[in-house]
């Protein structure tokens, strides 16, 4: 392919201006359909905490890390974990302890030899199957956000219909910046709209709990269990990340930026579940941008990231951001997860993970004791074991343990 700005060439200061604009495009969006997760009253600081955390950690990382241009945002995977957590009744001390935890685990294992031995196990058909995982598990919070204004369900199913479908129709259409700019422009267009219909809100968001900085610590070992197959399913999508681009834009020195680049992760893994916030993850959406925009300059990331980091700030620019109504938040998360399976299913072609029948139950099995553990009642959930109850429970982990164990053992294929 070819590339008008390699990874370390410094494009003039116009060029540097636009392309920097289109990463912060993509980067808000991500940082702000995450936020639905934020303890009650607490949005605000939850939010500016997240934008801190990402900001510092792609700065980190395009200068001393993987040096490449690549998103973070918080982990769809780890989000997973935080949702079922809730739906369980753990408080957000347990859960985010339980997370730090996972996070040492994965920071010990950047710096050991073990990376590329996990990474052997995790064939094309897994990886698949964690992609499309993740936007099944997250049907749940997507329904809650959409039909979340009780008084206007009516218009929030056609607003939501139409809105996916623009959507689509302007990522195929657009071109360059302009296509990384979809989602962003239908967030702010999609909000403009939605409340000419409802009324416009009077005042910004403001939190009402105090500030907490840092959580207490309340690690709990089914928890951590949990988490911790979180954190391998995030091992590899952060490899996976880094060694795509890496590959495409003809990176040198992959093995090193793989073990730096997850040692700065999982790093920043440890500091945000001491905050209490979702930890970070790199996007694998980056390399689609890099591709339709010809730039691979690392460069372009940094005024990015200087901007989230003055974002986090500023707690008015993080209300004005959090105006978003729910239902236009829960548009964009189904948007981002069409776009998820889009890209599981990309990976199945391109790598021939599915040939037969047998490799089809591969994926179908783990997606149907997702659907089932996420919809799950609660009365049947809180008859399991309490050790087993946080890993049972997760229709993420279990779809991830159900595949591995399908792959490995039971639909093992003749090599």
């Amino acid at each position: 392919m070819e590339l008008k700005y390699k990874v370390d060439d410094k494009p003039a200061a116009g060029a540097m201006i636009l392309y920097s604009l289109q990463w912060l495009m993509i980067a808000i969006p991500v940082v702000i359909t995450s936020t639905f997760i934020a303890p009650e009253g607490e949005t605000v600081f939850y939010t500016q905490k997240l934008f801190a955390a990402m900001g510092f950690l792609m700065l980190i990382q395009a200068l001393w890390g993987h040096r490449l241009p690549l998103i973070s945002g918080p982990a769809a995977v780890l989000l997973m974990g935080v949702i079922s957590a809730r739906a369980q009744g753990y408080g957000t001390d347990a859960i985010y302890s339980s997370m730090m935890a996972g996070g040492i685990l994965l920071f010990l294992f950047s710096f050991s030899g073990l990376l590329e031995k996990i990474r052997k196990y995790f064939t094309p058909r897994i990886v698949v199957a964690i992609l499309i995982l993740i936007a099944f598990t997250t049907a749940k919070p997507i329904v809650s956000l959409v039909f979340s204004d009780t008084g206007h369900q009516g218009l929030a199913i056609i607003f939501s219909m139409t809105g996916i479908f623009i959507m689509a129709v302007a990522n195929n259409i657009l071109k360059g910046i302009w296509k990384s700019s979809v989602v962003i422009m239908a967030m702010i267009l999609g909000s403009l709209i939605y409340y000419l219909f409802i009324g416009f809100p009077d005042t910004l968001m403001a939190d009402t709990q105090p500030h907490r900085y840092l959580i207490h610590m309340e690690p709990d070992s089914g928890l951590s269990v949990a988490f911790f197959f979180c954190y391998v399913a995030l091992l590899i999508n952060e490899l996976g990340s880094i060694q795509s681009l890496g590959e495409m834009v003809g990176a040198e020195r992959m093995p090193r930026r793989n073990k730096v680049g997850t040692i700065f992760t999982s790093g920043m893994n440890i500091l945000t579940g001491a905050a209490g916030i979702l930890g970070p993850v790199d996007y694998s959406l980056s390399p689609g941008v890099v591709a339709s925009s010809g730039c691979a300059s690392r460069y372009t990331i940094i005024p990015a990231a200087a901007v989230m980091i003055v974002i986090a700030f500023c707690p008015d620019m993080t209300s004005l951001l959090l105006t978003i109504p729910q239902p236009v938040m829960g548009t964009m998360l189904f948007y981002l997860m069409a776009t998820q399976i889009s890209a599981g299913l990309n990976v199945m072609t391109g790598s021939k993970a599915v040939v037969s029948f047998k490799d089809g139950m591969v994926l179908g099995i783990p997606i149907m004791i997702n659907i089932l553990m996420t919809f799950a009642p609660q009365d049947a959930i809180d008859t399991l074991p309490s050790l087993l109850r946080p890993i049972v429970a997760n229709g993420f982990v279990m779809g991830i343990i159900a595949v591995l164990l399908l792959e490995h053992i039971f639909l093992k294929k003749e090599r």
